[in-house]
């Protein structure tokens, strides 16, 4: 399971969570702006904007988790099991295959509205890479600094919600997820007056009890609700070494430690990494599960008129800095 943010101070930041029970070898991709893309059912693209992510890559094909484009469009796909839907081609669309999504939105939107009336005309397609690599079922958040919308293709067909919080989990169903935060209404920053017995004398006996009810397990619901409370109650400065300091500080919220959550005997779901990149400079920051300081790959320093892609392979080991 994984948690994405788009988040903004003087810049907009975006990023995500990669909760799952190993890594599949992804590493930071960019894919310049005259690397063929190939869309099996929308024909060939031979130039397109820039494009930095994670993703895995196979055959010389970026299978992108998260990226974001030279103009500051930002995507991230995350597991949707028993809701997705994938669907058969249809006339008169965009008949795209899931996998081929995030390149198609972000190779030609240059805002977020552009991105929405791309979304508005395409069919995702029940249509794996390979036989070795068959399709995720997924949702996804797509952002830039004016805001965020979720997609999901579920079996009513394919809805575009508009995400106000900016966050993204898993199941249930974006509208689910935003209904079940009436539930949390009363959860505060500030301490809490004593409505429960104002008869009583009940001292306050630490900060934080605004926030006593916040879920604090690791199912999708409670990470939307966490997700959400930390980053409309975020302070930080406009730096940016702040800003990316609080995203990740954000995501610390949602993180999982191994062991915790057992996906199958003897395996369980852990942060892989997490991610941040800054839309506006196109630069991708990240941290792995053996690696918690951060490493930063910059588009901008990649020859974006190329045709070949550029991979950046993961930082997996701790690093530690002696002081003496």
């Amino acid at each position: 399971m994984c948690t994405a943010l788009s988040y903004r101070t003087k810049d907009h930041y975006f990023g995500r969570t990669l909760d799952i029970e190993c890594s599949y070898g992804e590493n930071v991709c960019v894919t310049p702006r005259n690397y063929p893309f190939v869309f099996r059912k929308a024909g060939e693209r031979k130039r397109h904007l820039a494009i930095i992510g994670m993703a895995l890559v196979a055959g010389e094909y970026p299978l992108y988790y998260e990226a974001a484009n030279e103009k500051g469009v930002a995507m991230a796909g995350l597991n949707f099991p028993g809701y997705a839907d994938y669907k058969e081609e249809a006339e008169g669309k965009d008949n795209i295959a899931p996998f081929e999504f995030i390149p198609w939105i972000l190779g030609q939107s240059e805002n977020l509205a552009q991105a929405r009336a791309l979304c508005e005309r395409i069919n995702l397609v029940n249509l794996s890479f390979s036989e070795a690599l068959p399709l995720a079922p997924l949702h996804w958040i797509i952002s830039d600094r004016s805001g965020s919308i979720t997609v999901e293709s579920t079996k009513e067909g394919l809805a575009i919600y508009e995400n106000v919080p900016g966050i993204l989990t898993n199941n249930p169903p974006f509208p689910m997820q935003m209904f079940n935060l009436n539930k949390y209404r009363h959860l505060s920053a500030q301490t809490p007056e004593n409505r429960f017995a104002p008869q009583l004398e009940l001292p306050v006996h630490c900060l934080g009890l605004g926030g006593v009810g916040l879920p604090g397990d690791l199912s999708s619901e409670s990470r939307f609700v966490r997700a959400v409370f930390a980053k409309m109650h975020s302070v930080t400065g406009d730096s940016e070494k702040e800003s990316i300091g609080q995203f990740f500080h954000i995501m610390e919220m949602v993180v999982q430690p191994r062991g915790c959550s057992e996906a199958k005997p003897g395996e369980y779901e852990h942060t892989v990494y997490t991610s941040c990149i800054n839309t506006d400079r196109g630069i991708y920051y990240y941290a792995t599960y053996g690696n918690r300081q951060i490493s930063a790959v910059d588009l901008h320093r990649t020859p974006l008129e190329g045709e070949t892609l550029a991979v950046y392979e993961l930082v997996r080991e701790e690093k530690i800095a002696f002081q003496n």
